[in-house]
């Protein structure tokens, strides 16, 4: 299992939870972006820049990401293409997407677009606050727990 970030539009304090999480599970994070992301020096962090352009980085999440791969993103697009390689996708506010709840998303969001498009103000998300990190960082650790262990080399 590797951990794929959507980095462009991910919040800080998630970045942080996750570079924390990968020395503490022994994981590598994957950070994809179209600019520059500063990591912390670890052989278990990376970023990888990609071009600029409409949904490059998320074309090489979905390109790299494997089963068993955990992607973190609020694209909901993005999440129904890892969750169809069988990978896990999770948003940074805690909430996992799921073969079951992510084509009512895919609609919502097409719902939302349409008003947008009509001139209809929908307004944004709501600001990240403490109990979204909190989830997060919960929900995380719930599917680190379940991941399988490798065994240490002989």
């Amino acid at each position: 299992m590797q951990i794929w970030v959507d980095a462009d539009a991910c919040p800080k304090v998630i970045k942080e939870i996750l570079f924390r999480a990968a020395e503490r599970w022994q994981i590598n994070v994957i950070l994809v972006a179209n600019q520059l992301i500063a990591t912390p020096r670890s052989a278990l962090i990376r970023a990888v820049q990609v071009p600029h352009g409409f949904d490059v980085a998320d074309n090489e999440i979905v390109q790299r990401a494997a089963a068993g791969d955990l992607v973190i993103t609020a694209d909901i697009p993005l999440a129904a293409e890892v969750i169809a390689k069988g990978a896990i996708a999770l948003n940074p506010r805690g909430e996992r997407y799921s073969p079951e709840n992510i084509r009512e998303r895919l609609n919502m969001r097409d719902f939302m677009d349409t008003l947008r498009a009509s001139g209809i103000e929908s307004g944004g998300p709501p600001v990240f606050s403490q109990a979204d990190r909190q989830a997060f960082a919960a929900q995380l650790d719930r599917l680190m727990a379940k991941r399988p262990i490798p065994k240490a080399a002989d």
